[in-house]
This record gives structure tokens, sequence and C-alpha cells, in this order.
């Protein structure tokens, strides 16, 4: 199918790519339907995706793995959020926060308190509020800058 979007124009997405959120995620309840861009010839260590709805081209949210800039980041989440995603192995978990880019690029954060979490067998996700102590904007600058200066050492 083809999508419009914003950032990147109108690019084909297959079927099987698409991932629902039937409860929508914060801010945006009404859109349930998404899919995520990346650049595939990019490193995925320090690469930023985008989580880019279906329906609406304005909306896409750039989104990154946490454990990239939180190695020990393992949120507790209780099982009864997890039932609308259906049955999974931890394999089969994807884990994303939202990352937030101000004007000023070095207070850029990510959300650890609400974390994406995808069923990558059904495509089903849910977005999920956390009850661990961990901040909504947990600064990630100068480990990007530190992760992309040692991926060009070596």
């Amino acid at each position: 199918m083809k999508v419009n979007t914003r950032i990147f124009g109108e690019i084909d997405v297959e079927e099987d790519k698409i991932i629902s959120f039937s409860g929508g995620i914060i801010g945006f309840p009404d859109y349930t339907d998404f899919t995520l861009v990346y650049d595939v010839e990019k490193d995925k260590e320090v690469s930023i995706m985008w989580l880019q709805s279906i329906d609406e081209p304005q909306l896409a949210l750039p989104v990154i793995n946490p454990l990239l800039i939180k190695e020990d980041y393992d949120p507790t989440i209780e099982d009864q959020y997890l039932e609308p995603l259906g049955e999974f192995d931890d394999d089969e978990a994807m884990v994303l926060v939202t990352v937030t880019v101000p004007k000023d690029i070095t207070k850029m954060t990510i959300n650890l308190m609400a974390p994406l979490v995808i069923n990558t067998a059904n495509k089903k996700a849910a977005q999920i509020i956390v009850e661990d102590d961990v901040p909504v904007k947990f600064p990630i600058y100068d480990i990007l800058q530190e992760r992309s200066k040692r991926k060009g050492g070596e």
C-alpha cells in the first residue's frame, strides 16, 4: 500500500509491516495503525527510527530501542497491560521509546516511563505507562555522541 508521509514523501508499506495500537498512543488515541520507517543502510546501534502513522501523514514520532541508550532498562510491566498483544515470547517483543528533539538538540531526551511494546509475531502493540521510578525525560545527546565517536574510531 502507498502511504503519504510528511518526512519521507510517499512510501510503500507492506501489509505485514503495519503495527496496530488498538488503544492508540498517548496524545493520539484516534490513530491506531503505524509502521516503522528507518534507513536500512544505517547502523541501528545509533539509529533513530520513525513510528509513522498510516492514516495521518503529519504524524511521525522518532523512536529508539532504549537498550541502545540505557543498557539496564528493564521496566516492570503488569501482565494485564500486555494481554491485548496476544501470546508472545520474549524474543518476539520489541520495546521502543519515543524521542523528544527540541530546537537545541543537546537537550534531546527519551521517555522511559511510557515504552511502546510491539508483539513482532502479530504486529499488535501498546504504549504502556510503567510504574517504575524512571524519568519521562532521560537525556540522550551525550550518549549518542559518545556511541557515534566509538563507532567512528573502530
